[in-house]
C-alpha cells in the first residue's frame, strides 16, 4: 500500500497549522501511521532556511525568496517525504508546492510557469493526493497574526488579497485534488468540515 500526502493551504491566519495538527492527532488516535510536517522546515537545512525566510531583518528579493523555499522543499522531499511515502505512511504537511505558486507567483509576481516547472523538478513529480484549502478573507485572517508577525504576516493587505485570489484560481484548476473549506468562527466547526472531506478519502485509500 503506497502512502498518501495530504497538504493544507491557505493565507496567513487561516488556521491551517492548527487544523493540520488537529487532523494529525485525530488520525493518530485512529491508529494511522501518520507524520506531520511543516514548510519551510522539517530538516536541518529547512529549519535554517525558515529562520532566514520568516525572521531575517535583511531584504530578501522575490527570486531569492523563491529559491530558498525550493531549497528547503528539495531537502524535505529527499529526506522525509519520499521515504515515508514508500513505507505507506500518511503524511500531513502544512504548506507544499501550491503555496509557492500562490505566494511567490500571484503574491510576488514571479512568472507562474517558471514556478510550476521548478516545483515539478524539486518535488520529483510528487503532488499532494488531497489538498485542504482553508479560505477566509484576509481582513479577518490577519487579525489572528498580530502576536506573531513574521515577514509574511507583516505584508500589506493587498499582498494577502492577491495570494488568496491565487489560491482560489489554483483550486478551480485542480477541483479533484483541492477541496476548499470556508473557515468557521469556531475552529472545531472547521475541523468537522475537514473530516467530511478526509474520511471518505481515507476509506478509499485503505481499500487500495
Amino acid at each position: 500500500m503506497k502512502g498518501i500526502l495530504i497538504s493544507f493551504e491557505g493565507i496567513d491566519g487561516s488556521g491551517k497549522s492548527t487544523q493540520s495538527r488537529k487532523l494529525y492527532h485525530w488520525l493518530k488516535r485512529k491508529r494511522y501511521d501518520v507524520i506531520h510536517l511543516r514548510e519551510p522546515g522539517g530538516s536541518n537545512l529547512g529549519e535554517s532556511v525558515k529562520k532566514t525566510l520568516l525572521y531575517s531583518n535583511h531584504e530578501i528579493v522575490p527570486l531569492s525568496e523563491l529559491f530558498l523555499f525550493l531549497a528547503a522543499r528539495s531537502q524535505l522531499v529527499k529526506e522525509t517525504i519520499l521515504p515515508s511515502l514508500k513505507k505507506g505512511k500518511v503524511l500531513i504537511i502544512d504548506r507544499f508546492s501550491d503555496s509557492t505558486l500562490a505566494y511567490q507567483g500571484y503574491g510576488r509576481g514571479i512568472p507562474k510557469s517558471l514556478i510550476t516547472r521548478l516545483n515539478r523538478v524539486i518535488t520529483k513529480g510528487i503532488s499532494p493526493d488531497l489538498t485542504i484549502l482553508l479560505d477566509e478573507r484576509p481582513e479577518f485572517a490577519l487579525k489572528r497574526t498580530k502576536s506573531r508577525r513574521d515577514r509574511f504576516e507583516k505584508e500589506s493587505l493587498p499582498f494577502h488579497q492577491r495570494v488568496r485570489k491565487g489560491y482560489l484560481k489554483i483550486a478551480l484548476s485542480n477541483k479533484k485534488r483541492i477541496k476548499t473549506i470556508s473557515v468557521r468562527a469556531d475552529e472545531d466547526d472547521t475541523f468537522q468540515e475537514i473530516k467530511k472531506v478526509v474520511i471518505p478519502y481515507l476509506q478509499k485509500y485503505t481499500k487500495t
